[in-house]
């Protein structure tokens, strides 16, 4: 029995793995949850980015958008407190072709919020956005049901808007909503018009609960007459963009009296601004996931140290016997190290195994992405947690003495 084989070693461990099947299948279970952890949240990270990056996209490789630098709109970061707001008149002064031949058009955006509500039925868009009629083809934003309300509605501040399809679903369920009127924020409006669905962007963001309504509406019965949340233009060509953001800010900086190298109080993004922007934080999100994920399977580390110094405990006369009449330290090290691993790989498989099938479905909003990349470092940090936090006990077991391991009962 002192010279054991390779084949003997691994009979010897598995046998230490099923002499306590409970014990053994609970350390599983904890390995298991902290690889299926670090695979769905790092599913759903990516899945959240690619929803934001797609939903972006949809906007137009030609579209722009001003932001005031003073916090109001959802891209900005900067805290100057003596920024000026947005007004209708800087949406103006975007639509003068001489000034910005190459703007196709802006149209400013007033968000407000408030509950809308259609009988005992209720929904909370996300947004109740007051703008102009060309807001519409701005931001790529079409109908799927109804009719566009029209400049003549947004002179005469008429209470007509146009829904999203989260919305719709939430007060009329499979019903047609179109002309019936419902109260937003305590104001009676008329449904003319439902938007296509643009879909979730990242679980956060529903761009289907949405409520567009003419601006001069919006600021009579909502809002107030306050700064505007940002001025959304479009260039009249993907080729054109630079040279209309150019325009764009000497237009701006005009209207805000911005002198040459003074900080502006205002953000003119594209779309590759806007990318870069959420592709940075939603990494940061999928990073910071993927770290929270990474804490359950430390956890599960913990629990294989745990069981093997139990188990050598349970089995230090055994391991006397065995070196008393010639196992090297080699073999005995070997076998509890191949235990460690077995409990964390059969762990690991399990876990990748649950990670991939749960990341089938829609997890916090999203559609989780499953990287190959997630998957195989799940694997191979939960073979490497059977190695590292096997080896403390697979080398005590290997060191005790012969004769003290005898004497023990």
């Amino acid at each position: 029995m002192g010279g054991l084989g390779l084949r003997e070693v691994w009979r010897f461990a598995a046998r230490g793995i099923t002499a306590n099947r409970m014990r053994s299948s609970l350390t599983v279970l904890g390995v298991l949850i902290g690889v299926s952890s670090v695979i769905v949240l790092t599913a759903v990270g990516n899945g959240s980015a690619l929803a934001v990056k797609q939903g972006i996209e949809k906007l137009g490789t030609n579209s722009i958008l001003v932001m005031s630098s003073g916090g109001a709109g959802r891209f900005s970061r900067s805290s100057n407190s003596n920024a000026k707001g947005l007004t209708i008149a800087d949406a103006k002064a975007l639509n003068d072709p001489v000034m910005a031949p190459d703007v196709k058009m802006a149209a400013p955006i007033l968000n407000a919020s408030g509950t809308c509500t259609y009988g005992n039925l209720s929904s909370t868009p996300q947004n109740i956005t007051g703008t102009w009629a060309s807001y519409f083809e701005a931001s790529n934003s079409p109908i799927d049901k109804g009719y566009y309300w029209s400049n003549d509605d947004v002179v005469a501040g008429r209470p007509v808007v146009i829904i999203g399809t989260t919305v719709a679903t939430d007060l009329f369920g499979t019903d047609s909503p179109l002309n019936e009127v419902i109260r937003c924020k305590g104001q009676s409006v008329t449904v003319v018009g439902v938007m296509k669905s643009k879909g979730s962007t990242g679980g956060f963001q529903d761009a289907d609960s949405i409520v567009i309504a003419p601006i001069t509406f919006v600021q009579r019965s909502m809002s107030g007459y306050g700064s505007l949340s940002q001025i959304q233009v479009e260039a009249t060509s993907a080729s054109t963009t630079t040279a209309a953001m150019d325009e764009v800010t000497t237009i701006m900086s005009a209207q805000h009296k911005i002198k040459a190298g003074a900080n502006a109080d205002y953000r003119v993004l594209n779309q590759a601004s806007i990318l870069a922007s959420s592709t940075t934080s939603s990494h940061t999100l999928t990073v910071l996931l993927a770290a929270i994920a990474a804490i359950s399977l430390l956890v599960g580390g913990i629990g294989i140290t745990n069981i093997m110094l139990v188990s050598v405990t349970e089995r230090t006369r055994e391991i006397g016997i065995r070196k008393a009449i010639g196992a090297p330290k080699s073999a005995i090290l070997t076998q509890f190290l191949i235990e460690a691993m077995l409990l964390s790989l059969m762990g690991g498989i399990s876990g990748v195994a649950l990670g991939v099938g749960i990341s089938h479905f829609t997890v916090l909003g999203v559609k989780p992405v499953v990287s190959l990349t997630s998957v195989l470092l799940a694997f191979i940090v939960s073979a490497l947690v059977g190695l590292i936090f096997g080896g403390w006990p697979a080398n005590r077991a290997a060191s005790l003495r012969p004769i003290e391991a005898l004497r023990y009962e």
